[in-house]
C-alpha cells in the first residue's frame, strides 16, 4: 500500500482473514450484488450510470468498497471514513481491475 494509513491489517490469521470469509465473496465480490448496490446508490444520488468503457470496473470497485464498509462498520455519517484492511482492498481491484492500472487510494473525506 502506498501510504502508512493504508497499511491496515484485518488482525486475523490467514485462514480466518476477513478477505477470505464467505460473506466477503457473497456480499462484496459478486457482480450482481454490486450492480444492485450501484443502482440504489445512483438512485439515492439521482445520477445515471456512466456507460463509458472501463468505467464499469471503476464503479464496481467503488461499490465494493462501500459494501465492505457497511458490512463491517454500518452506515457512516457524512464526512466520516474508515480505512479498509489492505487484504480486502487488494481483492477488489484484482477482480475489477482498471485497464490503465490507475487507482485513487484512500481519500480521507470521500462521500
Amino acid at each position: 500500500m502506498p501510504t502508512d494509513i493504508e497499511r491496515k491489517r484485518c488482525g486475523q490469521l490467514l485462514d480466518s482473514c476477513v478477505s477470505m470469509l464467505p460473506h466477503m465473496n457473497a456480499h462484496i465480490m459478486q457482480g450482481g450484488v454490486l450492480r444492485m448496490a450501484r443502482r440504489i446508490w445512483n438512485d439515492v444520488r439521482a445520477v445515471a450510470d456512466r456507460p463509458d468503457p472501463g468505467e464499469d470496473n471503476k464503479q464496481f470497485r467503488f461499490a465494493a468498497y462501500r459494501q465492505f464498509v457497511v458490512w463491517q462498520y454500518g452506515a457512516l455519517a457524512r464526512g466520516h471514513s474508515v480505512v479498509i484492511p489492505s487484504c480486502c482492498v487488494w481483492r477488489i481491484p484484482d477482480k475489477y481491475p482498471d485497464p490503465l492500472g490507475q487507482y485513487v487510494g484512500f481519500l480521507k473525506r470521500r462521500l
